[in-house]
């Protein structure tokens, strides 16, 4: 969907900006409830990051992605009030909320989820879920009604990627994408006793009450990598808000991978690691390096394609204006008639 001009109407910022802060409201909400039903905040981190050792009072509902999507409408929503590509700004939001959210509808009901949540607390994030996936629908819906028609002037045409930034983030999206797409082929051939669950859940797996199954994750995350890069490439105009939430995904995939590293010592005994497991850190740290640079490259102001304002004419300033003729300058004397 291409925003050419004047991108979105006041109302539909306003609306935009209103449907971002009330995903965030929910996401917060399930945040807060996390970090005060355990002993220690530093122990719901440790969990978040992987620690195979930590140790939670309470069972968790969320994860370090819903962190993420916390930021992701918080700058969404000053992006709809302010930014020249609200409308690509919204209709990424609405996207990614309706990908990341669409396996709770069968994951929160699920049976294995009676023994370690109750049910009103099951109850709740069902009706969150719901909640997460209208306002998603409704921020598309809201993008697309608010686009300016062709030709207003009114306000700054949408930026895309300049020449540098949009050449950097084909490539560096691009090999992500393929490294995460690349780890799940070997995924499924280590342990395809996991599957279908490790995509759409099931017993096999551990999950947070509202969080995608780790397959349908890593899938989404390809999946913007590729799309986002793949559009940067042609200058397009959603490639900066898609960019950059698909780098947000992809650096918090990295930082978590490269702060287990450390904490196992991984990199004190590289040499000493197998070559799979050497491949697995050499792709945490590119997973972070380039998430970093995409989102430095894209949160810059991109290049324009303004249209010029309509032309008033060479007729002017001689007593009869002819706003839009155009044609050679008149003669210095005007002839009888002119």
């Amino acid at each position: 969907m291409e925003y050419r001009s004047g991108d979105t109407h006041t109302g539909a910022r306003v609306t935009g900006a209103v449907l971002c802060v009330l995903l965030a409201v929910m996401v917060a909400g399930w945040l807060v409830r996390d970090v005060g039903a355990v002993d220690d905040p530093g122990r719901l981190w440790r969990y978040w990051a992987g620690y195979r050792e930590a140790q939670l009072s309470a069972v968790p509902t969320t994860s370090a992605d819903d962190v993420v999507l916390l930021l992701v409408y918080v700058v969404a929503a000053f992006a709809a009030l302010r930014s020249a590509v609200a409308g690509t700004a919204l209709v990424a939001t609405g996207v990614v909320t309706l990908a990341v959210r669409l396996p709770a509808l069968w994951n929160i009901g699920a049976s294995r989820m009676n023994a370690r949540f109750s049910d009103d607390l099951r109850t709740r994030a069902l009706i969150c879920a719901f909640a997460a996936l209208a306002v998603g629908i409704a921020l598309i819906i809201t993008a697309g009604a608010g686009r300016r028609p062709p030709h207003d002037f009114s306000e700054r045409t949408p930026t895309r990627p300049g020449r540098g930034a949009r050449v950097t983030a084909f490539l560096l999206l691009g090999a992500s994408g393929a490294v995460v797409i690349a780890w799940e082929i070997r995924q499924a051939v280590r342990f395809p006793f996991i599957y279908p669950d490790w995509f759409v859940g099931g017993d096999r797996l551990l999950l947070g009450l509202v969080d995608a199954p780790p397959g349908w994750h890593n899938a989404v995350l390809a999946l913007l990598c590729v799309f986002a890069g793949t559009s940067a490439l042609f200058h397009a105009v959603h490639a900066r808000p898609f960019g950059l939430i698909a780098a947000g995904f992809l650096l918090s995939v990295g930082v978590l991978g490269v702060v287990r590293a450390v904490h196992y010592r991984m990199l004190d005994h590289f040499a000493d690691l197998r070559t799979e497991d050497q491949l697995t850190l050499l792709s945490w740290f590119f997973e972070t390096i380039a998430a970093a640079v995409v989102l430095i490259v894209l949160a810059r102001r991109g290049s324009t394609d303004d249209p010029a304002p309509p032309h008033q004419g060479y007729g002017q300033g001689y007593g009869y204006p002819r706003p839009g003729v155009f044609g050679p300058p008149p003669p210095s004397q005007p002839p009888p008639g002119w």
